[in-house]
């Protein structure tokens, strides 16, 4: 899942004092500190992909680097990552209360708020409405109807003139972004990755019915190269008109209707399909905290910053501006919040039933364990490994790395 930066330099303490200043410019852009254009911010370029992003990380804490102050965090790293940040309770004077119940339990690790939530996210159905209009169809309750969906209208389209129209696009990158994905297939057919105990369960029915459906829409109704696509490529086919739905986050949202998009006020937001008529909608809990480093120069200051950027004010301005889904619940009834994202008024079910990576019962093994599926996914998709192959070698695994 593509992310911008989101580390403050510990030498700039004027700026760190000036808060609302360094706030306005670290928030313009895309999903978090700079998705687009971040290289115009003050702070540190990060890399867009949060595994690339998580290894980047690893280096500049263990060498106990004193350069970056805050650091963004995505919802599965607060137990990857406790030994290096420090606890916020001592400056939030209980703010996180405001903030979804799940998520505060989530960044508290042995006891410490080791992060304060930003924004959080899950996973949707992006579609064209006026596309679905024209070819009499509705948003698709199951996967079997979004391809007979997509590939109705994208033989139409083609037909009709556009011959880079494609039915679905998502993101197909062997990278954490294909994790969310894959576990919002698995678990619609009512399976999982693990069970809450930790037990794995991957090597099941429901899991290869899962990649066995997603693996045929490559070169059918996705392209080829969805297979290297993450957030911002999927997006890209999505927002210049060349795909009929299209998985990605609330982000999307405000810049698919932006003024100058070319399917502004063209595009829907549902619920993710069924796994079949005994399945179920589902979702992946995303989001991002902000966390402040045990090597800072200047922890009260960015803490300070820390609980400025969480504010019920601030997490309203963001969600007006950039479609960021608060963490504080009751901002998903303000009426300027719902005028500027109507869908928000839809997700509190699909925020109540949405699935959690397993980063909480494999704690520290959580990368690797994530790693070893999306490899045997990408390996389903590219149809180098069948799906029963692979999630018997990939069981395999599992259970030798969390031994």
């Amino acid at each position: 899942m593509r992310r911008g930066a989101a580390c403050l330099r510990g030498r700039d303490r004027d700026l760190l004092r000036r808060r609302r200043k360094r706030a306005r410019a670290l928030q313009a852009g895309r999903r978090g500190l700079g998705q687009e254009n971040r290289q115009q911010r003050p702070g540190i370029s990060t890399p867009n992909s949060t595994t690339e992003r998580l290894a980047l990380y690893q280096q500049l804490l263990a060498a106990g680097s004193s350069d970056i102050d805050v650091y963004q965090i995505d919802v599965i790293w607060p137990g990857t990552l406790k030994s290096h940040f420090i606890d916020l309770k001592p400056y939030s004077k209980g703010a996180e209360a405001a903030h979804f119940r799940s998520i505060v339990e989530n960044n508290t690790v042995d006891g410490k708020l080791l992060a304060m939530p930003w924004y959080t996210d899950v996973g949707l159905l992006f579609y064209r409405k006026d596309l679905l209009a024209k070819y009499g169809a509705k948003p698709p309750e199951s996967w079997a109807e979004l391809s007979d969906i997509a590939a109705r209208i994208q033989d139409g389209e083609r037909k009709a003139g556009n011959d880079k129209m494609w039915g679905f696009v998502w993101q197909g990158r062997a990278y954490e972004g294909l994790t969310c994905n894959a576990v919002e297939w698995i678990d619609s057919y009512k399976g999982a990755l693990l069970d809450a105990s930790g037990h794995v369960t991957v090597n099941s029915p429901a899991a290869k019915q899962a990649l066995t459906t997603a693996s045929g829409w490559v070169g059918n109704i996705s392209p080829e190269g969805v297979l290297n696509y993450q957030e911002e490529e999927a997006r890209g086919v999505f927002q210049s008109g060349n795909a009929v739905f299209m998985r990605n986050w609330p982000y999307a949202w405000a810049l698919a209707n932006a003024a100058d998009s070319p399917v502004s006020g063209k595009v829907g937001i549902t619920a993710l399909p069924k796994g079949g008529a005994d399945g179920k909608h589902s979702a992946t809990l995303g989001g991002w905290q902000l966390a402040v480093a045990k090597y800072s120069k200047h922890p009260e200051l960015a803490a300070d910053l820390v609980m400025y950027l969480t504010t019920e004010a601030e997490q309203k301005r963001r969600a007006i501006a950039g479609a960021y889904n608060p963490t504080i619940p009751s901002l998903y009834k303000d009426p300027e919040v719902l005028a500027a994202n109507p869908f928000f008024a839809d997700l509190g079910p699909v925020l109540a039933g949405a699935v959690a990576r397993p980063s909480r019962v494999t704690g520290v093994n959580y990368p690797k364990v994530s790693n070893a599926f999306w490899d045997a996914v990408h390996a389903v998709l590219a149809k180098s490994t069948p799906p029963e192959e692979a999630l018997a070698e990939l069981d395999r695994n599992l259970k030798r790395m969390l031994r």
